[in-house]
Parts: structure tokens; C-alpha cells; sequence
């Protein structure tokens, strides 16, 4: 109980409670002084109009007049509880309805306020209080006009019996609604410690549960469940990484032992050693393109390399990487081409770019036995687009998206040379740059597709418009 007090949303609860009771006392507050004011104008609007008619008829009929009405409204059973008295200089009753002048208290000039003793049946008396305005007649004669109040004084009595029993009950359901939220509130908030300390203790695979209100806390848990998401995605890939790792590595490590070991079983020879020195240093130098590669891998995808960042023009690049893998092309018979549309900016890493349209090429020529592979380079709606088609044997629909995972290569494969981390790179590189990479059917062959978000301030140019395809380059 002391942890629930000691919350914020039990704090938050409290504050707004007491705005809330400010808010209805001064409302409630308003509605009995409205109330009671009212009332008040109205008993004082009544005497006036009978002062008022008092004064036409002794204007009219004198002091004679004046007294006969006087006994004629006193001894008139009246609804409205009117009090008449008339007296002489030294306050002895003329005329009227009390039999001597009361003990007044003033209310302001003119009006006083007074206790009022009225019989009831057999010897009872009843003290009421009566309102009153004291008018002089001509010759210090005076006149007390008032009115009975005591119907006002029990209806504003029960108004304020209402007002406080309102006050009251809005302060208990205020009260009890506070609580109600801040309990509603604090167990959103103990659902999601809750989750988080079964996470904290191993479990990645729990998810925060949602009430598909579309509130701040669905909205909160949403995104909170796509972090833990993309979490435990990164931790089963860093297991994969792992296992694959131990896997792909074990079999050249143990080669190399191995070799070494039979090189120095053997009798010695110079020229055997060195031959096995140089085989020793391929399988090393396998090792550490591997190695390279993750490193490459890792930096793209944790985005240290964004400070590296610069417009780099993707059709130079690709032109200067088409070049580069021109021989290896003419050696396999296969027409490498080259296809741009006019300078295509983006703004990005050289070498990682560079690095993804080499394993995209090279990829191309590994799996492709003869035939063509086109490069082409275009800019269009916005986007740098890449693509690197060949006419090989292409790779299922239902194993294109795998083929992005590390260390993955398909059972065709097997027998090229390689590590399965090539389009790996290509992907983490399209999303440090925040592009897309994914492979499509050329019919024959396989497509590869890469997009990245063109320079700022760089402008479209529409295909066929002011650029035509060049470098097409068929192999010798």
C-alpha cells in the first residue's frame, strides 16, 4: 500500500482531485449564493412594491387612510406573510399585525432584520425572523413594512443540506475514481515490469500484451514489442553467426592443422615445405576474407560507417567495377555489359558501395557458366536504382530471401569458391543507407535489385531523355 501512495500515478490522481473538489466546491458555492441572492431580491422586490402601495394610498387618503388599511391587510389571513406596524414617535402601536416594535438589527440603511415570535396552537410559540424596511411618516410617525422569511430560511437551508450532501458525494466519487485510475494505470505500468523482468531473466520471447484500445499505452507496448522484435531477430542471427562461423571455419582450420601436421611428419624437403607454406597461406587468406567480410558486415550494420559519407556517383563506380571484372568475364566466354543513364549522385560510404557492386558482379560471373551479365545503373523517381541480371540457372522464389542470411549457400554452390556472406554485405550496406536489396526472376537467370535514395537537390532525369546506354562491353 505505502508503494501505491508513493507512485507518480497516484500523485498525478491526487492533483487532479484537488482541482477537481476546487472546481465543484466553487461551482457549488456559486449555485447557493445565486440561489440565496435571489431569493433574497424576490422578498425584497415584495416589500418594496407594498411600501410602494402604502405610500400611493396615504398620498390619497392620509394618515386615516393609511391606518384603516393597515388593520384591514393585518387582519386579512395572507399567504405571503406580510408584517404591518405603524407607531407614534415613541414606538406605541398604532396599527398592524405584531403587537410592539421588535428588536431590530440593521442589514443596511433602511432594512433591518428582526426575531419574530408567532403562536401556534394552544401555548406554543415559534421564534421565526422576519425582514423588514422602516419607512417615517409625516409627524415622526413610523411605518415597519417586512415579511415573515422563515419559508426563505428553510429553503435555503435545504438548498445548502443539498449542496453540502453534493459536495460530499462528488468528493467520494472523485475519491474512488482517483483510485480506480490510478490502479487502471499502475497495472498497464506492472504489465510491462512485469514482461520486462521475464525478458531480464532469459525469456526473450515474451511480448508485451495489448488491449487494442489504440491508446498511449498500446501505442508504447507496440513499439516496445517491435525493439524486443528486432532483438531477438539480432540475437538468433548472432547464434546463426555463431554456429556458422564454428561450422565454415572448422573445416579450413582443421585442413590447415592437418597439412601442417603431415608436413612435418614427412621427410624434409625444401620445396615440399615451401609448397605447403603456400598452400597454408590460400587457406589463411580464405580465413581472413571471411573475417573481412564479417567486419565489413558489422560496421554496415551498426552504422559506424555514416561519418564516412559523401555524393559519390553510382554510375562511375559501377563503370570502374565492370572494368575491373572485364578479364574475369572474357576468361568465362560470358559478354559482360554495362548500362547508364547519365550521372546517377547518392550520398553514402565509396568503398562500401563499391564493395556491394562487386559481390553483386561477382556473384553474377560464380554463377554464371556462360551467357551474359548486364550492369545497369539508372536514376528514376526519386531512387538510384541498381541491377545486376545473368542468364545463369537463377535461384528458387522460395530461397531468394534466405540467400541473404549469412553464411547461407545453396547446394549448387557448394562446390564454387566462397563463404555465403556476399549478398549479406550487400543488404546491411543498402540499409546504412537506408536502400533496399532483394532478387528478382530475369527468365532466364536471376536479377539482383538494389535501391538507395538519390543525393538531396539531385534532379530525375526521365529514361531516354538526354542520356543513352553506354558501355556495352561483349567479351572477346
Amino acid at each position: 500500500m505505502r508503494h501505491f501512495f508513493n507512485t507518480n500515478a497516484f500523485r498525478l490522481a491526487a492533483l487532479y482531485f484537488v482541482l477537481f473538489a476546487v472546481s465543484v466546491l466553487t461551482l457549488l458555492a456559486f449555485f447557493y449564493l445565486s440561489t440565496a441572492g435571489f431569493i433574497q431580491r424576490q422578498i425584497e422586490a415584495t416589500i418594496e412594491a407594498e411600501i410602494r402601495g402604502l405610500q400611493e394610498q396615504y398620498e390619497q387618503r392620509g394618515l386615516a387612510g393609511l391606518i384603516e388599511l393597515i388593520h384591514e391587510r393585518s387582519q386579512t389571513e395572507r399567504v405571503d406573510n406580510m408584517i404591518y406596524l405603524l407607531t407614534d414617535p415613541a414606538l406605541h402601536p398604532i396599527a398592524g399585525n405584531i403587537s410592539a416594535w421588535p428588536q431590530t438589527q440593521s442589514v443596511r440603511p433602511g432594512w433591518v432584520s428582526f426575531p419574530l415570535d408567532i403562536r401556534t396552537g394552544g401555548d406554543g410559540v415559534e421564534t421565526h425572523t422576519g425582514l423588514a424596511f422602516i419607512l417615517l411618516v409625516q409627524g415622526g410617525d413610523r411605518l415597519l413594512v417586512g415579511r415573515d422569511i422563515r419559508d426563505a430560511t428553510a429553503f435555503r437551508a435545504r438548498i445548502l443540506g443539498t449542496i453540502a450532501w453534493s459536495a460530499l458525494l462528488s468528493m467520494g466519487l472523485g475519491i474512488v475514481g482517483g483510485l480506480f485510475m490510478t490502479r487502471q494505470m499502475l497495472r498497464r505500468v506492472e504489465t510491462v515490469a512485469d514482461t520486462a523482468k521475464q525478458i531480464i531473466h532469459g525469456d526473450l520471447t515474451q511480448r508485451i500484451p495489448l488491449t487494442g484500445s489504440g491508446d498511449e499505452f498500446d501505442q508504447l507496448g507496440a513499439n516496445l514489442n517491435a525493439m524486443l522484435d528486432q532483438i531477438e531477430r539480432l540475437m538468433v542471427g548472432m547464434r546463426q553467426v555463431t554456429d556458422n562461423i564454428a561450422h565454415d571455419l572448422r573445416t579450413p582450420l582443421s585442413r590447415l592443422r592437418a597439412r601442417l601436421e603431415v608436413t612435418l611428419l614427412e621427410k624434409a624437403d625444401v620445396a615440399h615445405y615451401a609448397e605447403a607454406l603456400r598452400e597454408t597461406i590460400t587457406e589463411a587468406d580464405h580465413l581472413l576474407v571471411t573475417f573481412n567480410a564479417l567486419l565489413s558486415i558489422a560496421e554496415a550494420e551498426s552504422g559506424s560507417r555514416r561519418d564516412n559519407a559523401t555524393i559519390v556517383d553510382l554510375a562511375e563506380a559501377a563503370r570502374a567495377v565492370a572494368d575491373l571484372y572485364e578479364p574475369v568475364a572474357d576468361e568465362k566466354g560470358i559478354a559482360l555489359h554495362f548500362e547508364s543513364f547519365g550521372p546517377v549522385p547518392v550520398r553514402g560510404d565509396r568503398h562500401l558501395l563499391s564493395q556491394t557492386l562487386a559481390n553483386l558482379l561477382d556473384n553474377a560471373l560464380k554463377y554464371t557458366p556462360s551467357g551474359t551479365v548486364t550492369v545497369s545503373v539508372r536514376a528514376a523517381n526519386g531512387q538510384a536504382r541498381i541491377e545486376v541480371a545473368d542468364s545463369g540457372p537463377g535461384v528458387a522464389a522460395d530461397r531468394r530471401e534466405a540467400v541473404f542470411d549469412r553464411f547461407v549457400r545453396l547446394e549448387g554452390s557448394r562446390s564454387t569458391p566462397g563463404n555465403g556472406l556476399g549478398l549479406s554485405l550487400v543488404r546491411a550496406v543498402a540499409k546504412l543507407h537506408d536502400g533496399a536489396a532483394w532478387l528478382e526472376d530475369n527468365v532466364p537467370g536471376l536479377k539482383a535489385v538494389v535501391t538507395l535514395p538519390l543525393a538531396a537537390g539531385t534532379a530525375t532525369a526521365p529514361r531516354g531523355e538526354g542520356a543513352t546506354p553506354s558501355g556495352a562491353r561483349p567479351a572477346a
